[in-house]
């Protein structure tokens, strides 16, 4: 009798478990948007594919500048549309037989009915040929990706003044929003592809540029483009692809694996590109030899297809920064940074970073009208030293006194920096690099050794949760305690003996400095008027931080309330509740929370970081890092019948009352 309880309890929970599985699957979700994106002051056409968009009203963009509007949905037919849609086409198709077995007869009778064949011929047959088209049309049957099994046309106009950048895009439907999805704003002329373009002969040449190509790879799809260049161009083409969509679920390696390849008159490869460094989108650089034209081609690495495969390239002689050093600097202090590159206006420039905390800065050149891409520059509030050779042995060793961080870079293949510090027994020290976050192509491996050249501690990769689109974690991390008193040497290098003036590193070397990040996930929130709805909060703890952190909601509309407000200590995440107001609301709320807690003795706020929890190649997964938390209120209220049980109500205050 037990066994079977328990059997039957099993049973339910997975049901139920099944039916949130189902439920959440439900949310409005957008696949992909194409074009991706557009020139500021034009207006254009926008096809959306996604699921369970019905109701599609409107549709949220993040920034300002950008207004939106819904022009069509369709979705697929389903089973029994399909079989109305034939039984009324064999319908149709024995009135026109009929009709015309009629008009041979000479009392004009129907031969069965004896009643005359009176039809609107041209109607009829415009109905025959528009179901015919809805039966063959791929847009309204099932397709082989469920994901995209559903389309919206928008019309997207953009003010001459708006923001260049990246957006966040979401749609408004019956059941709320959906995913965020990226939109960018650029003010390069736009360009889309025409079909069939595998063939040169079949496109225009290009030669308008710097421009912007907008295009999807279909299955079996190459798509070639002209262009007209001219001798010592310095062309630079950048693709985004994976940048538009990071994750794909249903696909390996779990996003369009695009490449580059740049072709004289003869068919002769002058460039070609299947990634930029560690980075999936490759980038193309060439200066042209003499004055003709080109073939630009761009397909998937593994000539894969689908609709969701969409790209945005950038051609031009546009700037564009290859690299920089030192990859950061102090806080509150000018730093003077080495740029490298293609078309750049100057080889330094001054950062004069205002914040007196540790924060990522972006390095941006113009050069007339056009930026350059952006390159993370680190600030720090640590005693900051360059890296002095020769230091490749264990005598040759750069004397640092802690904490320190520590610019360097290894600059040729083979290349190690060793650095020699003195430490006390039982003394916790934390050696950390900052290479591939930084876009550094170093792919780090830290040593840690004794004065006798001991091996103590070795690590290659180090996972950082918080870096959401890195999927090869390539900068290192040691957390120890020192054996004894005395000199100790620390080597960093390239795992795989690479180097050049690129593989530039921040170091840092000294006690722990526990701190956390926090995400927030989903990004987008759908909950009806005074519901209360969970929220999965992710605590990224650093350097052995462990404590509570306490979660607050910041300068939120009346009505807004967060219940169980912590994450434990030890935890690295937790299930907090957000209630809302009992007034449907037509527009929807931004909401901000940080996170705060006592590390050391001092206080610590972090922002909370909206993100969605992807899915990549049908088994990792990653927080992707949104704009914004957004909650949209709409549908009837809840039932107000657990105001009126008392003994729940404080059974649970007494839970998510915060400690």
């Amino acid at each position: 009798m037990g066994q079977s309880i328990s059997r039957s309890l099993f049973c339910l929970v997975a049901f139920l478990s099944t039916v949130s599985v189902v439920l959440s699957q439900r949310s409005p979700n957008i696949g992909y948007v194409y074009p991706a994106g557009g020139q500021r002051g034009t207006t254009f056409e926008m096809a959306i594919a996604g699921q369970y968009l019905n109701g599609v009203s409107a549709v949220d963009i993040s920034g300002s500048g950008v207004e939106a509007a819904v022009i069509q949905h369709v979705k697929p037919l389903n089973g029994k549309e399909i079989a109305l849609l034939r039984d009324r086409l064999k319908e149709l198709q024995g009135l026109m037989a009929s009709e015309k077995q009629a008009k041979g007869q000479t009392d004009g009778q129907d031969g069965q009915t004896g009643n005359p064949v009176q039809i609107d011929r041209q109607a009829t047959q415009e109905e025959i040929e528009d179901i015919r088209a809805k039966l063959a049309n791929p847009k309204n049957r099932n397709r082989d990706n469920p994901q995209l099994s559903e389309d919206v046309v928008l019309k997207i106009k953009l003010a001459p003044d708006a923001e260049p950048g990246r957006r966040e895009l979401r749609l408004k439907t019956a059941a709320g929003l959906s995913n965020p999805i990226p939109f960018y704003v650029g003010q390069l002329p736009e360009f889309s592809e025409k079909e069939p373009n595998e063939k040169t002969t079949d496109t225009e040449t290009l030669s308008r540029f710097p421009m912007v190509i907008n295009g999807q790879i279909l299955p079996g799809d190459v798509d070639r483009f002209r262009l007209r260049l001219t001798r010592g161009m310095r062309l630079v083409a950048t693709a985004c692809a994976r940048e538009l969509i990071p994750y794909l679920a249903d696909a390996v390696p779990g996003w369009f694996q695009a490449t580059l390849g740049l072709y004289d008159a003869d068919g002769q490869e002058l460039a070609y590109a299947d990634d930029y460094r560690y980075h999936p989108d490759p980038v193309l650089l060439c200066e042209i030899p003499q004055d003709g034209e080109y073939v630009l081609e761009i397909k998937d690495a593994i000539y894969r297809g689908r609709e969701d495969f969409v790209y945005r390239i950038t051609v031009g002689e546009v700037p564009f920064v290859t690299n920089i050093f030192p990859l950061g600097g102090p806080a509150g202090a000018a730093t003077t940074v080495e740029v490298k590159g293609w078309n750049l206006p100057a080889d330094t420039l001054v950062l004069h970073p205002a914040d007196k905390e540790p924060d990522i800065l972006s390095v941006v050149l113009r050069r007339g009208d056009w930026a350059s891409n952006r390159l993370p520059f680190a600030v720090d509030t640590l005693p900051e030293c360059m890296e002095q050779g020769p230091n490749q042995k264990k005598e040759q060793a750069q004397k640092i006194s802690l904490p320190v961080m520590v610019n360097g870079r290894i600059d040729s293949p083979g290349d190690r920096d060793l650095f020699c510090l003195e430490g006390k027994q039982g003394q916790e020290i934390v050696a950390e690099v900052y290479a591939r976050r930084l876009a550094s192509p170093l792919d780090s491996l830290l040593v840690l050794t004794d004065a006798d050249g001991k091996e103590l501690l070795v690590n290659d990769d180090h996972e950082d949760k918080g870096a959401g689109l890195v999927t090869h974690h390539a900068d290192s991390f040691l957390q120890t305690i020192l054996p004894a008193d005395g000199r100790y040497i620390l080597c960093i290098g390239d795992a795989q003996y690479k180097g050049g003036p690129a593989y530039a590193y921040r170091l840092r070397i000294g006690p722990p400095r526990p701190d956390f990040q926090l995400r927030v996930a989903p990004s987008t929130i759908n909950v009806r008027p005074g519901a209360t709805v969970p929220m999965t909060f992710y605590a990224l703890r650093k350097d052995g931080f462990s404590d509570a952190i306490q979660i607050v909601l910041k300068d939120a509309p009346n009505g807004f309330q967060l219940s169980g407000g912590r994450i434990p200590a030890g935890q690295d995440q937790a299930k907090l509740t957000l209630k809302v107001p009992r007034t449907q609301r037509k527009e929807t709320v931004s909401l901000r929370l940080e996170g705060r807690a006592t590390t050391q003795g001092r206080p610590v706020i972090r922002p909370v970081v909206p993100a969605e929890d992807r899915m990549q190649a049908f088994f990792y997964r990653h927080l992707v890092p949104a704009q914004e938390l957004k909650v949209a209120i709409a549908g009837a209220p809840v039932a107000q019948t657990q105001a009126r049980k008392p003994a729940a109500k404080t059974a649970n205050s007494s839970q998510t009352k915060p400690k």
